[in-house]
């Protein structure tokens, strides 16, 4: 069962959309009223959304607009937890020295996962949202992503697909640039939908496939398994609640293992897909952020 959100008029509409693709509107406002009455109950949230979904009008998933399915107060994301986004990294740091080791060969075996600050619900887009390039940057990636969906205890509710902008030149030339190279305005995107937890046997069997078009032809495509991360999921949750405040809601991106050549940049005017069968496709369009005056 998945979980949604969609413009209703003026208004921002929960909705759920069942495995025949058919959308029935739920009576909360948000995804964690579901999560927080289901608890009141007793019940899990796919149980109160069956029983309303079994009565529900259902109405045409295609029709819709959709919006981000939930206003994470804060994403977070986790780097270096795949082989391919170490290599990533290293050839980014060595300019192209691909058998040099760095400290991200260390990170990637380190017992401590690197963990970063990666947005606020302001910053966060949804679906058919455009995405940022940072303007001081000249080469600039998508980083497709499983994110979960936590509550303040680290207890994962649902999973989504994330988009994690990345500035591969400016964390090349510093790791301490890491908040510029992953920070700015719609450098994250999310949805576009929650897939709920409880309905999921194994989240290592997900596929993340990333999509770049220019001028609406395909320009990469590539495809991963969660299953070749490094990391176990809990272990991640683990790191982010440690000592840490954590609000309902936040989501965690579990780091990328989709990388496109080296030689690639995004231009403005690309389009991203970001498929997780079973949670849909991101689609984001990419426009070039306003330019600032240089600094003297």
């Amino acid at each position: 069962m998945r979980i949604i959100r969609y413009m209703k008029g003026v208004e921002k509409q929960l909705a759920a959309v069942t495995s025949e693709n058919e959308v029935i509107d739920l009576p909360y406002s948000d995804f964690m009223t579901l999560v927080a009455e289901a608890r009141q109950f007793n019940r899990t949230p796919f149980e109160m959304v069956g029983q309303i979904v079994a009565k529900g009008q259902k109405i045409p998933f295609d029709e819709l607009t959709l919006t981000t399915p939930i206003d994470a107060p804060e994403v977070w994301a986790a780097g270096v937890t795949y082989k391919k986004s170490k290599e990533a990294r290293n050839y980014e740091a060595t300019q192209g020295k691909l058998d040099a080791e760095t400290f991200y060969d260390k990170v990637y075996d380190a017992v401590r996962p690197e963990i970063f600050f990666k947005s606020t619900a302001a910053r966060t887009v949804g679906p058919n949202d455009p995405v940022y390039l940072r303007s001081d940057s000249t080469w600039q990636i998508p980083e497709p992503e499983l994110g979960l969906v936590v509550d303040k205890e680290g207890t994962v509710l649902g999973y989504t697909a994330g988009n994690d902008m990345s500035c591969r030149d400016i964390e090349g030339e510093n790791p301490l640039y890491l908040p510029q190279a992953k920070v700015w305005k719609n450098s994250c995107s999310i949805g576009p939908s929650v897939l709920l937890a409880e309905t999921v046997a194994d989240p290592y069997a997900f596929q993340i496939i990333c999509r770049i078009y220019r001028n609406e032809e395909l320009v990469f495509e590539g495809d991963a398994q969660v299953n070749q991360l490094k990391r176990k999921l809990e272990e991640l949750v683990h790191y982010l609640v440690l000592d840490n405040e954590i609000f309902d809601g936040t989501v965690l991106l579990t780091g990328s293992c989709v990388v496109p050549p080296n030689d690639f940049t995004l231009q403005e005017n690309d389009r991203i897909e970001i498929e997780i069968p079973g949670i849909g496709i991101l689609n984001n369009p990419v426009l070039q952020s306003r330019k600032v005056d240089q600094v003297k």
